[in-house]
C-alpha cells in the first residue's frame, strides 16, 4: 500500500483527494493535514466522510509527515510547498504539488504573475509538469511534480494536437473559458457568496489571470514557437466544471476529416481525454466527478478560423484526480487506478 498524506485536506481540492483515495485499492491516507481544523475530526468538518474517516486533522509538520509517508499532496495556496520543501524530505518521500510553486519554469515570470518571491528555486529544474498525456515517462520518475492548474489542463489538452501540427496561428490564439465556483477554493470571500454568484455570470482576472503563462509556457513547448495568448475566465454559477472556447486562425485550408485525424491520432492511446463525434460540442455536465476531459472543434470557412473546445472537471482532472494519476505513474501503477469514474448526470 502506498502511504498518502495530504496537507491541505480540507480544502475542496483537498477533501476530492480523500474522496478519491478512499477507493483507490493501493492507497492508504495517513496524514490528514489541515492548519484550521487541528484536533478536530476530519468527518465534522465534512459530513460526508461519516463513518469512512474517523481520523483528526494534523498540523503542517512536513518532517514528520515525510517519515510516515511514501507521497505528499499539498493542496494548499502558492508558496507554501515552496516554504517548506527541501533535499532532506525528497529523499524520504515524493511530493505531489498542487499549487502553480513549481509549475512555470521561469522564476522572474511566476514572480510577476503570482506576485511572491519564490524560495526554493533550486528544484524548479527538477520538477516535472504533471499532465500526463503530454510527460507520461518524465512523470514516472519524478520525485517532485507540479500538478497543473485546471484552466492550464483543458486549455492545453483542447488546443495541443492544432498546435503541435503547426495548423494554427498561435499569434491570433484567444481562449474564452468558464468555471464553477469551486475553483475559487473554500475560504470565505464576498464575491463567492450565494447573492453575489447565483443569476450572475462574469470575466474576472481580465489581462491578468495567472493561469495565462502556464498555457502559453506549454503551447510554446508543444509548438515550438513563443506563443502569447489572451486568456479570460469567467466565473458561473455552478459547483464544478470547466469549459474552454478557444480561437485561432488557420495557417491553410483543412478538412474537417484532416483535423479529426490529428485529435485521433493524438489521443488515440489516451483513456481520459475522450474527441467527440462530429458537431457535438463538449458539456460540463457530462464530464462532472470523474477525470475525463471531453474536447472536439469546429471549422469556420468564412473566418478561416477554427474553434478548439473542452470540458473537464475542475476539481477532478483539473486538480485531486490528475493529483492521483501522476502518483499513479510515478509508482508504477495502472494509471486509471482509483479514477475509472463514470460521469454524474444529474
Amino acid at each position: 500500500m502506498i502511504k498518502v498524506g495530504i496537507i491541505g485536506s480540507t480544502g475542496y481540492a483537498g477533501q476530492e483527494l480523500v474522496r478519491l483515495l478512499l477507493q483507490h485499492k493501493e492507497a492508504e491516507i495517513v496524514w490528514y493535514g489541515s492548519r484550521s481544523y487541528i484536533d478536530k475530526k476530519y468527518a465534522d468538518v465534512y459530513r460526508n466522510m461519516f463513518q469512512l474517516v474517523e481520523n483528526v486533522c494534523l498540523d503542517d509538520d512536513m518532517e514528520a509527515l515525510a517519515e510516515k509517508a511514501d507521497v505528499i499532496f499539498t493542496a494548499t495556496p502558492q508558496g507554501f510547498c515552496a516554504s517548506i520543501v527541501s533535499e532532506d524530505v525528497l529523499k524520504k518521500t515524493k511530493i505531489i504539488d498542487l499549487s502553480a510553486d513549481f509549475r512555470i519554469k521561469d522564476v522572474s515570470t511566476y514572480e510577476q504573475w503570482y506576485g511572491i518571491t519564490h524560495v526554493s528555486p533550486q528544484f524548479i529544474g527538477e520538477a516535472v509538469y504533471g499532465l500526463p498525456e503530454l510527460n507520461r515517462e518524465k512523470i514516472k520518475g519524478a520525485r517532485l511534480l507540479a500538478n497543473p492548474g485546471c484552466y492550464p489542463t483543458c486549455s492545453t489538452l483542447s488546443i495541443y494536437p492544432l498546435a503541435k501540427a503547426g495548423l494554427i496561428d498561435l499569434n491570433t490564439l484567444i481562449i474564452d473559458a468558464k468555471s464553477g465556483t469551486s475553483g475559487a477554493g473554500r475560504s470565505a470571500k464576498v464575491d463567492n457568496l450565494y447573492c453575489e454568484v447565483n443569476e450572475n455570470i462574469k470575466a474576472y482576472g481580465v489581462t491578468s489571470h495567472r493561469h495565462t503563462p502556464e498555457i502559453e509556457e506549454q503551447l510554446t513547448y508543444a509548438s515550438g514557437e513563443k506563443v502569447l495568448l489572451n486568456f479570460t475566465p469567467h466565473l458561473v454559477p455552478m459547483n464544478r466544471g470547466i469549459l474552454i472556447t478557444a480561437y485561432a486562425t488557420l495557417k491553410k485550408p483543412v478538412s474537417y476529416e484532416e483535423v479529426k485525424r490529428i485529435y485521433d491520432d493524438c489521443y488515440k492511446d489516451e483513456y481520459f481525454v475522450r474527441v467527440l463525434e462530429k458537431n457535438v460540442c463538449p458539456e460540463t455536465r457530462w464530464v462532472e466527478g470523474s477525470n475525463f476531459v471531453d474536447v472536439n472543434f469546429k471549422i469556420d470557412e468564412r473566418t478561416n478560423r477554427v474553434i478548439m473546445m473542452g470540458a473537464m472537471d475542475n476539481l477532478v482532472k483539473g486538480a485531486a484526480g490528475q493529483a492521483i494519476q501522476n502518483m499513479n505513474l510515478m509508482f508504477g501503477l495502472s494509471e486509471t487506478e482509483g479514477l475509472q469514474l463514470v460521469p454524474m448526470f444529474p
